[in-house]
């Protein structure tokens, strides 16, 4: 613990319609945290004007935006003036209360240790507390991962929306701030971002829990605009680290496969429509000529998947970051 205590530890509390709780989550943040920024995203029940009045903890600062940003541009200010201000590790706590606050230690040590540069918080860890999940959140979040795995490349975790976050301050310096999404796919965007910097990420188990918290994010979201960004971040994280950083077996792998598989679906397609048609079956030549292609190309994408699923980061970014700024030997 006295590790943890000396580590400049920093909390972000994004803050936006949160005046019920947010007193509460500051009381209940421990003494092992610094500093801790309180966000207030243009808040309509002046969140931040509460803090002033009736927070005493001498740990907290107040920042006030303008504008509201969504909770992606109220962490990235809080990330900022953590920066600034020479703290080691941010941890990101939502204002609604929802987040036990004692968990900190949890998502800050495998930090120290060096064996994470990021860490969430993952609900679906103990199966007996799945249940006290709404049925609606728990489909969603089900589905969420399974994008998220594969636009992140994070095959390893789970809950791609939890909020219950931490950072190395090495691994937040070079996320590019001003391209991560503001709003709703915050959490997601920002496994994606990781993943191109070749970061380390490790789930933090924590129970399910949910009070009077106001939510806003709607189940249209997932099949709508999430599904879109998640093709897009996917097709980005492709290119990024198979073609333009780096070339293996893999590189061919994938676009040999989709084209192979698409030849014999289009192929068998078309010639099974023709026979159809005619009133006679499909000669056993063509129908073999359509289904090689076709499991030769799902064969070689399989195999893509599977050099994927191996190539999730394993050294933590902020190790690497360290050697860079070591001073060179006389």
């Amino acid at each position: 613990m006295s590790t943890i205590h000396q580590s400049g530890i920093a909390v972000v509390i994004p803050s936006y319609r949160v005046t019920r709780h947010i007193l509460g989550v500051i009381a209940g943040i421990g003494a092992e945290v610094s500093r801790i920024y309180v966000v207030d995203d243009k808040c309509p029940d002046g969140s931040g004007a509460l803090v002033r009045s009736s927070c005493v903890d001498a740990r907290v600062t107040v920042i006030e935006h303008e504008q509201n940003q969504g909770v992606g541009g109220a962490v990235m200010t809080g990330y900022r003036a953590a920066i600034a201000d020479g703290m080691s590790i941010i941890v990101k706590v939502d204002g609604d209360g929802q987040m036990d606050a004692r968990l900190i230690p949890l998502f800050v040590t495998p930090i120290l240790r060096g064996e994470a540069d990021y860490t969430k918080g993952n609900r679906f860890f103990d199966l007996e507390q799945i249940g006290a999940m709404p049925p609606m959140r728990l489909f969603g979040n089900a589905v969420l991962s399974l994008m998220t795995k594969l636009s992140s490349g994070y095959w390893d975790l789970f809950d791609p929306t939890n909020g219950f976050t931490a950072i190395h301050a090495d691994a937040a310096k070079h996320l590019p701030f001003n391209k991560i999404s503001r709003r709703y796919f915050f959490e997601t965007d920002m496994l994606f971002r990781l993943n191109t910097l070749q970061a380390v990420v490790v789930d933090v188990p924590m129970d399910a829990s949910y009070g009077d918290e106001v939510s806003n994010l709607k189940i249209s979201k997932i099949v709508t605009e999430f599904m879109v960004k998640h093709v897009r971040n996917f097709g980005k994280r492709i290119f990024y680290n198979y073609y333009l950083r780096n070339m293996s077996l893999a590189s061919i792998e994938l676009p040999a496969g989709i084209i192979l598989f698409v030849l014999g679906a289009v192929y068998g397609a078309v010639h099974w429509v023709s026979s159809a048609h005619a009133g006679v079956e499909t000669p056993a030549g063509t129908v073999m000529l359509a289904a090689v292609p076709l499991l030769m190309g799902m064969q070689l994408i399989l195999a893509f998947l599977a050099n994927d699923i191996a190539s999730v980061p394993k050294r933590p970014l902020h190790k690497k970051t360290r050697a860079w700024r070591l001073p060179c030997p006389e």
